[in-house]
């Protein structure tokens, strides 16, 4: 790890607005997000996979009456997201710096609303390592409220049509879905989320300056 790294990890630890669980004890926060940390019964939006958290720093901007959570392991990153959030004075989202694998343990069922899945590694040669399997799906469902929804957006053919596949042979609720979100987003889509469209991620700029097509999914697990 690079000296930036090492002191942007370090000096992420001390924010406010950052969280990270000690490994096999009981979560502190687990169950108290409303209570101790955004100090409102505003729904909770998680990122997973936020990587230097612009998408959940974007949301939060955007959308004041929801609280969001972007969760990653690397927190190197996150502190970008985190102190930005902290200098623009953003107190409806945080950073929880996590293995995805053990978000289950994070919340307590029907804590959190929905979730994006925003580009995503598609693992190639790993189908429950992706993060709309079966085994995550399953995480997800132990912590959503019933109906609550989930979003991806990707630049991966091989992650969309498998995700695609899913919401089929597991009858998911597809409510969204477009293999062009810029040049094909449906006229009838909601508009709060073509608002959210608005928001471009550092790699998703990179994508699209590259030529990628980003695709976009939303869909109910229950």
């Amino acid at each position: 790890m690079g000296k930036d790294k090492i002191r942007r990890f370090a000096a992420v630890k001390s924010f406010d607005n950052f969280h990270e669980p000690v490994i096999k004890e009981q979560y502190y926060m687990k169950g108290k997000w409303h209570k101790d940390h955004f100090k409102n019964d505003n729904p909770i939006v998680l990122e997973l996979g936020c990587g230097k958290g612009e998408y959940s720093v974007g949301l939060a901007k955007h959308f004041p009456e929801k609280n969001f959570i972007g969760v990653d392991i690397k927190g190197a990153r996150m502190y970008i997201g985190a102190e930005q959030a902290l200098e623009e004075g953003l107190d409806n989202v945080a950073f929880l710096r996590t293995k995805i694998d053990f978000i289950q343990d994070c919340f307590i069922p029907g804590e959190i609303d929905e979730i994006w899945l925003t580009f995503s590694d598609p693992q190639p040669k790993k189908e429950n390592k992706r993060l709309s399997s079966p085994p995550f799906i399953e995480r997800y469902r132990k912590i959503l409220k019933k109906g609550g929804i989930i979003h991806m957006k990707t630049d991966s053919d091989l992650l969309f049509e498998y995700t695609e596949e899913q919401i089929a042979s597991q009858k998911y609720e597809k409510l969204e879905l477009t293999w062009d979100l810029y040049n094909e987003l449906p006229e009838n889509i909601d508009p709060v989320t073509r608002d959210i469209f608005h928001i471009k991620t550092h790699y998703e700029k990179l994508f699209t300056s590259k030529g990628s097509i980003i695709k976009y999914c939303k869909f109910k697990i229950s």
